[in-house]
């Protein structure tokens, strides 16, 4: 056996793996560098578009990883590995998470659309998901909403994207809907008169528009007024509460009687 040549064909064999090996280091040091420069001018790019900064930190973060999965197939490419088979199987191992986390994408995907449209900020009183109260957080897998009895509740976004939304907190006033039951023989303009100026006492009550009080139907008791003041959402439940108090105390100092039903029944001979 030539001992000498098996010794330079393992040198120069030794030699072009090491210079292979530097060179993917060096691909890998400059590649990372580069994606490190890339996320950092997408994310001062959102950052001037007014992107909010938990989709930009989100976005940066898998921008990231999709190129440094690019750098590590481009290097195995550079030793010579397959790199086809390789890539079929991110595919398919995409295709499997993908599957399996399909519930979890699809809130990440509402949460972010939920974070661009704006449909709700942080603070405003909502009815979403099935669930209302105040906005404490939007995640990007789930909102968190205090409800009014002070339970904490995280609601999917997916759930809350793909329902009604009602926001309270978006108009200037809402409206209290009340109802007030009046005796037959009570003079229901006399009632609505003093209804108005109980309304007007009220604290929190906005005089424009102001407080609403008519006829809304009749039964067997007499008529029945729609009552209804306007407030901010802030104050919603005192006036409510404040509204129901009124209407006892003002048909109580007017003396009108108890609404009794007037309706009888024929009895069998």
């Amino acid at each position: 056996m030539d001992w000498q040549r098996v010794w330079e064909t393992t040198s120069a064999q030794l030699t072009t793996f090491g210079l292979k090996v530097v060179g993917a280091i060096a691909v890998w040091i400059i590649g990372r560098w580069l994606i490190g420069l890339a996320a950092r001018l997408l994310t001062r790019a959102l950052e001037r578009q007014g992107v909010d900064p938990t989709l930009r930190r989100y976005i940066a973060n898998i921008v990231t990883v999709a190129l440094n999965i690019v750098l590590v197939v481009a290097i195995l490419g550079y030793f010579g590995v397959e790199t086809t088979s390789f890539a079929a199987l991110i595919a398919a191992m995409g295709i499997a998470i993908g599957a399996a986390w399909a519930g979890l994408l699809a809130n990440f995907a509402a949460g972010a659309f939920l974070i661009v449209l704006r449909p709700f900020q942080v603070g405003d009183y909502v009815k979403a998901g099935g669930t209302e109260g105040t906005v404490k957080e939007i995640g990007l897998f789930a909102t968190t909403i205090t409800t009014p009895d002070n339970v904490v509740t995280f609601v999917g976004n997916n759930k809350i994207f793909s329902d009604t939304i009602q926001n309270f907190s978006a108009s200037p006033y809402r409206r209290v809907d009340r109802l007030a039951q009046l005796a037959h023989g009570v003079d229901a303009q006399d009632a609505s008169r003093r209804l108005k100026e109980a309304l007007a006492q009220i604290p929190n009550v906005i005089r424009e528009p102001a407080p609403d009080v008519e006829i809304v139907d009749f039964n067997e008791r007499g008529a029945v007024l729609a009552v209804r003041p306007y407030t901010h959402t802030d104050h919603y439940w005192q006036v409510y509460f404040d509204t129901n108090k009124a209407i006892g105390d003002t048909f109580g100092a007017a003396g009108y009687p108890v609404p009794e039903s007037h309706v009888r029944m024929k009895q069998a001979a």
